[in-house]
């Protein structure tokens, strides 16, 4: 019996850029995770929040923050969902506060992951365009300070742009949701 040689695997010395993306339920708890894993080892993290609104209460960020996670919340809330009246105006000036913050923050060398929950939904809504989140990730790639720092995104729809420029991608898959059957998200168990 032929032996195959054993795979040599590499030491990344950069940080990974991560995409949570698809219809289905767990791209933030997945990003969550994350977070939790990295302050238990001992690293800084930034969760900044592009779409959900700091009026909406959150058992995660309530959680994130007792672990000593820098939690941000910048968007205006759900575009056009769940009762939104806001002009599309006030949303786009929340995005792009957001993606300016982000950029601070990867260059800052302050943190050592840095979760951008919803930034791709806020391409879906057309608040930015994906060529403006892709600046965000090349800088990251470019920059000494930056290339440090793990990248988090989460959002529902593919973008090429964006996925090109990710070192890992994972699809949630949508199999069934109370929500099409009429039901609002639950307390501790959807936020």
């Amino acid at each position: 019996m032929k032996s195959t040689p054993k795979k040599k695997f590499k030491v990344l010395n950069r940080g990974l850029t991560i995409a949570y993306i698809g219809n289905g339920k767990g791209k933030t708890t997945a990003a969550v995770g994350a977070a939790v894993r990295a302050r238990g080892c001992g690293m800084r993290v930034l969760f900044l929040q592009f779409y959900k609104s700091p009026e909406w209460p959150s058992g995660e960020r309530q959680a994130l923050v007792k672990l000593g996670v820098k939690v941000h919340v910048v968007g205006e809330g759900f575009v056009g969902i769940l009762g939104d009246r806001k002009k599309l105006a006030v949303h786009k000036k929340a995005a792009e506060r957001a993606l300016r913050e982000s950029r601070r923050a990867l260059v800052s060398g302050a943190y050592d992951l840095i979760i951008l929950d919803e930034a791709i939904s806020c391409l879906e809504q057309k608040l930015f365009t994906p060529a403006r989140l892709a600046t965000l990730l090349k800088l990251k790639q470019k920059s000494t300070k930056a290339s440090h720092v793990h990248l988090i995104l989460t959002g529902h729809k593919r973008f090429p742009q964006i996925l090109k420029l990710c070192d890992l991608v994972t699809e949630m898959k949508m199999v069934k949701h109370p929500y099409y059957q009429g039901f609002l998200a639950v307390r501790g168990v959807d936020y």
